[in-house]
């Protein structure tokens, strides 16, 4: 259990939404399946941040976990991915009924897959449904659709997706509640001389140097997934709040308005806007161009468009509208952006002028491959030092 006197208690600024993620750790009962022993405080959390005129979208893992339960065994033959989506597909009705008998609240599941977050439009329908659940007064219970999931789990953890969460709710902070009550600058659990970082103004190179992977069985991501949605949330001008769950005596003082546990901080200034923040994060497609050192140049420094002069390769399969990785000769990620055609089309385009697209193709859907406004570049934090 955490030893909250090593943690000073930090007053959080006003806030009036709320995204709280609540890891596989929490939730996992010894023996298998879900336990409410740290659920039902940050359900009461919830429900006293409601009363007080807040508003509170819960990002909830488990529900592997709570698989496992209904088949009454640990483990099912083999360990690949289909297992591990029948194990969710089984577990995400325990979830959401132990949520529901928790809050005080009508509950509401909201899956959501990486296709609704590529897609600009199923985007913008899961925007519009979780605030309409919020006007509602229902507490909507959010994860990701696993069970249709075609990356491995762990590409999707429950960090990134809650602080994408965060931003499609236009939140005022992220809560992370954790089974480790702030960022060390060393792993506490093998180094007894690490010390927590109570206050982070930025995620440097430095700071994910501290951080390491899942340090649970049941868990798909660790500190370094944490930092990773902080710094999402951070570019939307979202702060993340990083705490102990299991902790009572933290979870008491998150309602009382004060945090024993790590602050990341966010600005005004780190705001993006919507749409280029949605183009930032959302995953790109297998695949992607790669581009000419006279096109990286436009892109980075004069912010123009990608025509089809400046591509040089076309990797995999992708069509008309899907987001797409823009890469440098090198091979280093300049920035991704939704293409205006399709794999085929763009390698008979490669090096052509774009006046003759249509002598090329025998139609145009517009000059460039894909539009600046549709293009985001990718600083270093993003593009690999990950």
């Amino acid at each position: 259990m955490t030893d909250t006197s090593r943690l000073l208690p930090f007053r959080l600024p006003p806030w009036r939404r709320a995204v709280l993620k609540v890891g596989s750790n929490l939730l996992a009962a010894e023996g298998g399946g879900l336990t409410e022993r740290y659920a039902r405080p940050l359900a009461e959390f919830i429900d006293s941040s409601v009363r007080q005129g807040r508003e509170v979208v819960l990002v909830s893992s488990g529900a592997v976990a709570a698989g496992r339960a209904v088949l009454r065994r640990r483990s099912l033959p083999g360990a690949g991915l289909a297992a591990r989506q029948a194990l969710a597909a089984l577990g995400q009705v325990p979830v959401v009924e132990m949520w529901r008998q928790l809050s005080s609240r009508p509950v509401a599941q909201v899956l959501l897959s990486h296709d609704d977050i590529r897609h600009r439009r199923r985007y913008l329908n899961a925007r519009a449904t979780l605030r309409e659940l919020l006007a509602l007064d229902a507490l909507a219970v959010v994860n990701e659709n696993d069970t249709v999931a075609v990356d491995e789990l762990k590409l999707g953890d429950n960090d990134n997706l809650a602080a994408i969460v965060a931003s499609l709710v236009e939140a005022d902070v992220l809560l992370i509640a954790s089974d480790i009550d702030a960022l060390y600058t060393a792993d506490p659990r093998t180094d007894s001389a690490a010390t927590p970082i109570q206050q982070i103004e930025s995620v440097t190179a430095e700071i994910i140097a501290m951080a390491g992977g899942s340090g649970s069985a049941v868990g798909t991501g660790g500190m370094r997934t944490k930092l990773k949605a902080a710094v999402t949330a951070a570019e939307r001008g979202i702060p993340t709040g990083l705490f102990d769950g299991r902790s009572a005596e933290t979870v008491a003082a998150l309602g009382e308005g004060y945090l024993l546990g790590s602050w990341f901080q966010a600005t005004s200034e780190q705001r993006l806007h919507a749409r280029k923040h949605w183009l930032r994060y959302i995953p790109a497609v297998d695949g992607g161009v790669t581009i000419d050192e006279g096109a990286a140049v436009a892109l980075q420094e004069r912010q123009a468009s990608l025509l089809p002069g400046g591509i040089i390769r076309v990797d995999g399969e992708f069509r008309r509208g899907d987001m797409v990785a823009v890469r440098a000769a090198s091979g280093q990620l300049i920035g991704q952006g939704l293409c205006q055609y399709g794999a085929a089309e763009i390698r008979r385009l490669a090096g052509q002028h774009s006046r003759d697209i249509e002598l090329v193709l025998g139609y145009s859907y517009g000059s460039e491959i894909v539009h600046r406004d549709d293009l985001v570049i990718l600083d270093g934090m993003r593009a690999g030092a990950w």
